[in-house]
């Protein structure tokens, strides 16, 4: 078994967000505080991330994260990859390269975005990343545990998700096609993006959120990606059984 920590439950901005004095990005609840979203997966001497989030620097420090063996890419925006430097200083660490995992149309838009790490020139001063780059269609182990990519829609992109062993996740999605449902079928835990409360185009809300676990019937549920219109221990009152917000710095087994 292994263990998946939340190294990250924010939306793009964060919470708080810049400039903003309502009630939650005021709170003093750490719970409220949320760093942009990303995991951290351990199993059998084996770590791994989901995305490399723009706070990945202050992520790896606050977990304590002394080694990588992969990266899973859900997508290119951002958020989920604009901390892509900060590998650099787990190859000063380990010597060696590490495994760079994604939809081949992610892979692209980041060998683009970050052409001077993959430009095949010899870097001055400071040193990058020393990344290999590998398109995944189907299961990968980090140790004993299985990590297998799950289509899903993020408005107009598809993106995908994470299947690891028996827990899900799926971070920015606002539809899951019927293929995927199938594949999340019988899960013992789901982690589930749900923006806030106000419709979006490319994420589900809250309210759409729920109505996807209601589906799934997963054991546990555990609600991320989430913004400043959701206080955690007010919208926390109001779930279902077996459903939570997930905070930063939250471990599960999986």
């Amino acid at each position: 078994m292994g263990k998946l920590t939340f190294l990250g439950t924010g939306t793009s901005s964060g919470v708080p967000l810049i400039g903003c004095s309502c009630a939650v990005c005021a709170s003093n609840n750490l719970k409220d505080k949320r760093l942009r979203s990303s995991v951290w997966i351990e199993a059998d001497g084996q770590s791994a991330l989901i995305d490399t989030a723009t706070d990945l620097r202050q992520q790896a420090l606050r977990a304590g994260i002394m080694r990588l063996d992969a990266v899973f890419f859900t997508h290119h925006h951002a958020d989920h990859v604009h901390g892509i430097d900060e590998l650099r200083s787990f190859n000063f660490l380990q010597n060696e390269p590490i495994a760079c995992y994604g939809k081949s149309e992610t892979l692209e838009r980041i060998r683009t975005h970050f052409a001077y790490i993959f430009n095949g020139k010899k870097s001055e001063g400071g040193g990058k990343p020393n990344l290999e780059l590998r398109v995944i269609n189907d299961t990968v182990k980090v140790g004993a545990t299985q990590v297998t990519p799950v289509p899903v829609e993020h408005g107009a992109l598809d993106i995908y998700g994470y299947l690891i062993n028996r827990t899900a996740y799926i971070t920015d999605c606002s539809k899951i096609p019927p293929l995927s449902m199938k594949l999340l079928a019988g899960l013992d835990t789901l982690i589930l993006g749900a923006l806030g409360l106000k419709w979006h185009n490319t994420h589900f809300t809250l309210e759409q959120a729920l109505g996807v676990v209601k589906e799934l019937a997963p054991q546990t549920t555990y609600l991320t990606h989430l913004n400043h219109n959701l206080g955690h221990d007010e919208t926390s009152k109001r779930l279902p059984a077996n459903v939570y917000l997930a905070w930063d710095g939250l471990s599960i087994d999986v």
